[in-house]
């Protein structure tokens, strides 16, 4: 993949890498992102008290619903990339859209019918988990192809990051006292508008991606192309170290975000407006860390600035249970302490990873290479929320918590390997 637009004629202006044309659409893209997802942060809150509340399911089961929104990464994750390598993204993200407002949109009318059980939302919710595969792999190929320059590639990964670190800051804050004025189905209502805002921005995006050639499809297709991105992501110095880490610090991780909400209400004794507060206040390192990400490139590069990053972040998870163990709000503001300290370094490491991979992979792979990503670590984020359900079940929130945090230490000799260890000691 190319990194800058080209050199200018000799005596003319330098090209414009940020055209106005690239930046409505941008503009049109992060909009319709950023409401998705703070529609996204309600169910964060809202899903796992559905469960219990309304449909009277045990924590146990409740921790099984992120599990159904992220096990579809394991079936489709890599199928994904390559079937979008031959396709319009832009097109990809509509109907991946379309498909989670009708889900969420049917989960309110049964929960306000009184129709709604755990069976229909655990099926509604892995209907959405598909439709996130493709959408997942088809947005961060997608934006590539509106920059040629990876400096503004790499603010435009921040700024959809930050979106993303200022949703899970305001997102579950706004959750508790909706919740609390409209009760649950009205968080419910609004995740399905903000996808079909975001359906919306999409349709008004004029950018077109450059037209591929034609791949015959020739039996055995899918296989090889799937084979193809493997081979360059898995053999790759730089991203393998990436990717390793990421899948290690995302499996535990989700041990100990599946568990928070209900940890903060029946080990902490928080209300629901309280959870939102301490979820949300707790994500609030995350833009820090987004905005701190160029400038620690600069200073450090790319791969000593991943390194720093994952050490910050694991140091305030690890400090979560600890600090927790307080018990009542001041094992609350523990968690908010800790929790901030993470996402810090979270907040700086995924954007710089992003960028990362979208400049090292090809064009033609980006898809692929995306897509391996996104079905090791949203994979991940299934199997931890599985062994979170598990865990639970045998030995309580708590342990599972603390099980959680302990294990992303793991992370770290998984990113200080190859590529990435030879250019941190150079």
């Amino acid at each position: 993949m190319t990194t800058s637009i080209g050199t200018p004629p000799s005596g003319g202006p330098p090209p414009d890498p940020n055209p106005p044309s690239v930046r409505r659409d941008f503009g049109l893209l992060w909009a319709g992102q950023s409401l998705s997802l703070f529609g996204d942060q309600f169910m964060t809150l809202a899903l796992p008290l559905v469960a219990v509340t309304l449909l009277g399911s045990s924590p146990a089961q409740a921790a099984l619903l992120p599990f159904a929104l992220f096990v579809p990464f394991l079936p489709l994750g890599l199928p994904a990339g390559a079937i979008v390598d031959r396709l319009p993204r832009r097109t990809v993200m509509l109907v991946c859209d379309g498909v989670q407002a009708v889900a969420f949109a049917a989960i309110c009318v049964l929960a306000a019918t009184g129709a709604l059980t755990f069976s229909l939302l655990f099926g509604l919710i892995l209907i959405s988990g598909c439709a996130v595969v493709f959408f997942q792999v088809a947005y961060t190929s997608y934006l590539p192809s509106l920059y040629g320059d990876a400096h503004e590639l790499h603010r435009g990964n921040t700024r959809l990051a930050l979106s993303e670190s200022t949703s899970k800051a305001l997102g579950p804050m706004a959750a508790g006292p909706l919740i609390g004025a409209l009760g649950l189905v009205g968080a419910l209502a609004a995740n399905a508008l903000s996808f079909a805002a975001s359906f919306v921005s999409l349709a008004l995006i004029r950018h077109r991606e450059p037209r591929r050639a034609a791949a015959v499809r020739q039996p055995g297709w899918l296989r090889r192309d799937i084979a193809v991105g493997l081979r360059f992501a898995l053999r790759h110095p730089i991203l393998e170290p990436i990717l390793a880490c990421g899948t290690v610090y995302v499996l535990f991780l989700s041990m100990v975000e599946t568990s928070l909400v209900l940890y903060c209400r029946d080990v902490l004794g928080l209300s629901p407006g309280w959870i939102g507060v301490v979820i949300g206040a707790a994500a609030a390192g995350y833009p820090v860390g987004n905005l701190l990400s160029a400038r620690l490139i600069r200073r450090l590069g790319a791969p000593r600035t991943l390194t720093a990053a994952a050490t910050v972040s694991v140091l305030g998870i690890v400090s979560m249970p600890a600090l927790g163990a307080l018990g009542g709000v001041a094992g609350a503001i523990g968690l908010v302490a800790g929790s901030v300290v993470h996402c810090v370094g979270e907040g700086a490491f995924s954007p710089t990873s992003i960028t990362l991979r979208q400049t090292e992979a090809p064009a033609e792979l980006l898809g692929r290479v995306g897509s391996v990503q996104r079905f090791l670590l949203w994979g991940a984020i299934a199997l931890g929320s599985l062994a979170a359900a598990g865990m639970t079940a045998l030995a309580g929130l708590s342990a599972s918590v603390w099980v959680g945090a302990l294990g992303t230490v793991l992370c770290l000799p998984a990113l200080l390997r190859r590529g990435i260890r030879a250019a941190v000691l150079a």
